[in-house]
């Protein structure tokens, strides 16, 4: 899977790139990442690439023609246009149903805004897949790229040691949180491992996980179960 990331600081993905899983699936070429400074489409000898407002108001916002170049460029450079997702507050919340819908591209290019956001003709223009990550406020859009990412190489085939552990992440599959797990020891600081799981019995394990799921999500996240798909059961 090819990810191509405008950005106006390519710099923050350098340790990124470099870290666990996700260098792994680039090293086995099982994930493809590629930096592009939309800087570089700048047109004044200043490379500016926003400006102030039209109708007054506080900030910059990023201009056109550096964002349309340069989506324009990078969707030549791969073997087929990706999808474009524009990191917005004003997009869709990202989910796991979202993340599984990304994964079924081969290539994603992701938009990383900064300042006041982007001039809406970028959007009317390029109509970009708009995503949020939350109903909050980044500097930019590098840190929920990253996040994209992350979540989205953990569906692609081979990036994960065990194939079946994504399956049984919280969201993965039925809107769930995902049940209390433990390791060695089995006893600390008075804390002990729920006996079901040193039973052997995996029927009364798997029937233990999937109440523990449940509850949690009752206590913690109520507002799932009352979605549709959630398998609730009262």
């Amino acid at each position: 899977m090819r990810f191509d990331v405008l950005t106006l600081f390519p710099e923050i993905f350098a340790g990124y790139l470099e870290q666990s899983l996700l260098k792994k699936a680039i090293e086995k070429s099982l994930v493809d990442v590629h930096l592009w400074n939309v800087r570089d489409w700048a047109s004044d000898k200043h490379k500016s690439v926003d400006d102030t407002p039209y109708g007054g108001g506080p900030g910059m916002l990023i201009m056109c023609p550096p964002v349309f170049d340069a989506v324009e460029h990078v969707q030549a450079q791969g073997p087929a246009p990706g999808q474009l997702v524009m990191l917005t507050p004003q997009g869709r919340r990202l989910d796991q149903t979202l993340v599984r819908e990304l994964a079924d591209h081969e290539r994603l290019l992701l938009l990383c805004g900064r300042y006041e956001g982007f001039d809406d003709r970028i959007v009317q223009g390029l109509r970009p897949l708009e995503v949020s990550i939350g109903d909050f406020v980044c500097n930019g859009g590098e840190v929920p790229a990253m996040l994209v990412i992350d979540s989205v190489i953990r569906l692609v085939p081979g990036v994960l040691g065990d194939e079946t552990s994504s399956k049984y992440d919280s969201f993965a599959e039925k809107r769930l949180l995902e049940y209390p797990q433990f390791t060695k020891p089995r006893e600390f600081r008075g804390m002990t491992v729920p006996e079901v799981l040193l039973s052997g019995n995996h029927q009364a394990i798997a029937a233990w996980r999937e109440q523990q799921s449940l509850l949690r999500t009752r206590e913690r996240r109520a507002d799932l179960l009352d979605e549709p798909g959630s398998n609730r059961r009262d």
